[in-house]
């Protein structure tokens, strides 16, 4: 069933979901939200222009396999669990920068690692979801 409002809405749903899954990533180290549920809203964001559109179209979108972001994801994580080590500190100990960002306030490992935990969540659900659907 192709319906035109689903296919108009989710050509402005789409950036506005991004946007604010990053929103959420961002402000996941001071306050509830983060890597996970920053994550499931931009795979939400994916699904939800599939259904509208085509699985081509969403893939056209995102240019690579969903299934590369979770090596990169797991790099993220794994250089922010190691950071301190050349610090002469223990593995996952937070590390801040010592002046904030116009924008984002006061960066820290926890961000790398968040953005580690987004991107792994972003693409084992979309590569399960496309996975699925082209098989049936």
């Amino acid at each position: 069933m192709k319906s035109i409002i689903l296919k108009t809405g989710s050509d402005y749903l789409l950036p506005l979901l991004i946007m604010f899954s990053i929103f959420i990533l961002l402000r996941g180290h001071y306050l509830p939200g983060g890597g996970f549920v920053g994550g499931l809203i931009a795979s939400i964001a994916f699904v939800l222009h599939f259904f509208a559109n085509s699985l081509e179209n969403t893939k056209n979108i995102i240019r690579i396999h969903p299934g590369l972001l979770i090596p990169v994801g797991l790099v993220f994580a794994l250089f922010s669990a190691i950071i301190p080590l050349f610090l002469d500190q223990a593995v996952m100990t937070a590390q801040w920068m010592h002046e904030p960002l116009p924008v984002i306030g006061m960066v820290g490992t926890a961000l790398l690692f968040d953005i580690g935990v987004y991107l792994v969540v972003l693409g084992v659900t979309l590569t399960i979801i496309f996975t699925i659907s082209e098989t049936m």
